[in-house]
């Protein structure tokens, strides 16, 4: 595969998670709420608080998603390995580890006040470890598109 090819793809697919976070985040979040709330009048105060929260989260994922567009792009143009990718997947990395540490400690606080159930922490666990295992992934291909700039850049001096 060419590496207009691979930009092609890598666009399409980061359309589809865009697609599918809109999805999730304007339809399904809303809706499912607002069924637990009628379903739960106990636990109808804690709709937006929570909705609140989980948009929140969604906000370092669409920048995410846009700091890939610009990798994507960036490999089409057969810039692969230049020093933008690196600061974008640092920023990748970076945005992860917040919106990591974020989540968990909302959850943490709203279990403290009576707002969330240790089930859902459990679980929210998982959402943070990959979340973490994002930001490792993205600090070590940092890190190795770093040094891939600098040999390019080497190689390209010498004659």
């Amino acid at each position: 595969m060419n590496q207009k090819g691979l930009s092609k793809w890598l666009k399409f697919i980061i359309l589809g998670i865009g697609l599918c976070g809109l999805i999730i985040y304007c339809l399904v979040i809303p809706d499912y709420g607002s069924y637990l709330a009628g379903e739960n009048p106990e636990y109808a105060y804690c709709f937006w608080p929570w909705a609140v929260f989980l948009w929140l989260t969604a906000v370092p994922c669409y920048i995410v998603l846009v700091l890939g567009w610009n990798i994507s792009s960036r490999i089409g143009q057969d810039r692969s390995f230049c020093r933008e990718n690196a600061q974008s997947l640092k920023l990748i990395s970076m945005l992860a580890a917040g919106d990591s540490i974020f989540f968990f400690f909302v959850n943490i606080i709203y279990l403290l006040i009576g707002m969330n159930h240790p089930g859902i922490v459990l679980v929210s666990l998982i959402v943070t470890f990959i979340g973490v295992s994002i930001t490792v992934a993205a600090a070590a291909l940092s890190h190795l598109v770093m040094k891939a700039s600098k040999l390019q850049e080497q190689s390209d001096l010498t004659i």
